[in-house]
């Protein structure tokens, strides 16, 4: 279990977004058999994990342009996502 979430670590988000939707998929048509559902159930909670990490780690990189009140702007400052 420890080689996956290693294996998910080191994926871009865009595959590992990939990944957890085909796990959807599959789960969603219930073609699986119940220990291979559980198994990718399992590896689509880490992928989910991972995902959130990724985008959490971007909002906080995104700035914001600051205007005057000329609306010109003043310079940038972090981005209030809540």
């Amino acid at each position: 279990m420890a080689e996956e979430n290693e294996d998910i670590a080191a994926l871009p988000f865009e595959q590992a977004l990939a990944q957890l939707e085909a796990i959807v998929e599959k789960l969603e048509k219930g073609s699986v058999a119940l220990e291979e559902s559980i198994a990718i159930y399992a590896r689509g909670e880490a992928l989910k994990k991972h995902c959130e990490a990724l985008l959490k780690s971007a909002e906080q990189r995104i700035e914001k342009i600051t205007l005057g009140p000329d609306g010109k702007p003043t310079g940038t400052e972090p981005l209030d996502v809540e």
